[in-house]
């Protein structure tokens, strides 16, 4: 399983509770793998927030710079059992950020995917997605209109930027179907009740993704 743990964004703050519960709880754990973006920042962090100095020689250092060469290893290491659980400088990982490439290979992988709690879900389904978005656009709740959803349902699938969709629950399967229809070959990715026990993340071709009928909170980002 891969892990995105946002951290705070200047070195003040405290890391948020679930998270640091999680790392004091993986930080014994053979199977835990550390990434961190850089080591002099993750350290100094590391301590500060109280957690073991041992564990600090084994961080990995994924970055700009090393991604290339590990994104194969470490999607290994998630296939014989390793959990890993990353984190960049500061912010949410994978959200403009050298981690969207691991997301990715994860999710080609089969791999799950999820991270602590965060409170913008339309960022995090970005992040969690490992869709591409050096620039991607927000969109909102599509009009109720049928003319005028039509319209813009339409508008969206002809676009080529990643892009974010958010409706209502009953929408879901509906909106998926449409999708479908006007862009099947498009990648896809829908979070449903991110943050909660029940999440489940679905990624692909549209053309590919089975959805039972359901009603959950949700968000589409389409690549």
């Amino acid at each position: 399983m891969l892990t995105l743990i946002p951290t705070p964004i200047d070195e003040i703050h405290e890391l948020e509770q679930t998270a640091l519960n999680l790392l004091k709880k993986v930080q014994d754990d053979p199977n835990a793998i550390i990434c961190v973006e850089e080591a002099k920042i993750a350290r100094r962090r590391w301590i500060r927030w109280g957690l073991k100095r041992e564990k600090i020689d084994e961080f990995v250092l994924y970055n700009e710079h090393t991604r290339d060469e590990l994104v194969s290893e470490l999607i290994a290491k998630m296939q014989s059992g390793k959990n890993i659980y990353l984190m960049s400088d500061c912010g949410l990982p994978a959200f403009c950020d050298p981690g969207q490439r691991l997301v990715s290979a994860a999710h080609s992988a089969q791999i799950k995917v999820s991270a602590t709690p965060f409170y913008n879900s339309t960022i995090l389904a970005l992040a969690l997605s490992g869709i591409k978005h050096d620039k991607f656009v927000f969109e909102g709740f599509l009009p109720t209109d049928k003319t005028q959803r039509a319209k813009e349902m339409k508008r969206i699938a002809n676009n080529k930027i990643t892009t974010i969709i958010m409706d209502t629950p009953y929408r879901l399967n509906s909106l998926i179907d449409d999708f479908k229809n006007l862009c099947p070959n498009r990648d896809a990715f829908i979070a449903m009740d991110l943050n909660k026990a029940e999440e489940s993340l679905i990624a692909g071709k549209l053309s590919k993704i089975k959805l039972e009928k359901q009603k959950r909170e949700f968000i589409l980002v389409l690549g």
